[in-house]
């Protein structure tokens, strides 16, 4: 915001009602608005009322906003350089999608642990460690909204480091339809010319910027 430009006021949270259960629960927000009318929005949660509730509170607060991520996008990158991604079906396109491997971060569980447990149920890759045991785990500085215009869900994307042959069979779940697949960095660019099947956000901004940097600087 530039210097001296007057700060819009801020919507107020009247009140949160929970409209529906399950795995993705639906919740309506009641807002005041700056001109003083109410107004309802619909959101969804994988949070408990509680615990959602909580989050709003404290999302509206001054303090910084670094909870941990409720899921991890791993982006991995074998020894011999190319990217390890998924072809997924996914239920609500009615469709298979490309993306990076991904999922929860489970309670307690550390970004590196949540990181390995996907790789490895996904995929069926091991994080490539040095000699002395230290994996490459890098972060990107902080968690990001996956869709904010719905949701309070936040993702960690992380870049490792992974072992060129499989470490074992990946193991998903009985409804996860996943097929694993690699593409040498080099062969970004083509990649996204000619891929026809849907591609989730995150791993299209990914694969691009590799692609500008092939483009730019070679393999």
């Amino acid at each position: 915001m530039n210097a001296g430009a007057q700060q819009m006021e801020t919507p107020q949270l009247i009140k949160v009602d929970q409209v529906s259960d399950g795995w993705i629960k639906k919740y309506v927000l009641t807002y005041r608005l700056p001109n003083g009318r109410e107004f309802a929005y619909e959101a969804v949660s994988r949070k408990k009322y509680d615990a959602y509730l909580e989050e709003l509170r404290n999302m509206a607060s001054d303090a910084p906003h670094m909870q941990a991520p409720d899921a991890v996008c791993i982006v991995p990158r074998t020894r011999s350089n190319e990217l390890v991604l998924v072809r997924e079906f996914r239920y609500p396109l009615n469709s298979w999608c490309i993306a990076f491997p991904a999922g929860l971060v489970e309670p307690g569980e550390s970004l590196e642990s949540a990181v390995e447990r996907e790789l490895s149920e996904e995929t069926g890759y091991a994080l490539a460690r040095d000699e002395q045991g230290c994996a490459h785990v890098n972060p990107l500085s902080q968690p990001g909204f996956s869709s904010a215009g719905m949701s309070e869900e936040t993702v960690q994307v992380v870049y490792v480091h992974v072992e060129d042959e499989l470490a074992c069979e990946p193991h998903t779940e009985p409804t996860e339809c996943i097929e694993v697949f690699k593409i040498a960095v080099p062969d970004v660019p083509h990649f996204l010319e000619t891929n026809t099947t849907p591609i989730g956000t995150r791993a299209q901004l990914i694969l691009e910027a590799f692609s500008r940097n092939v483009q730019r600087y070679g393999a």
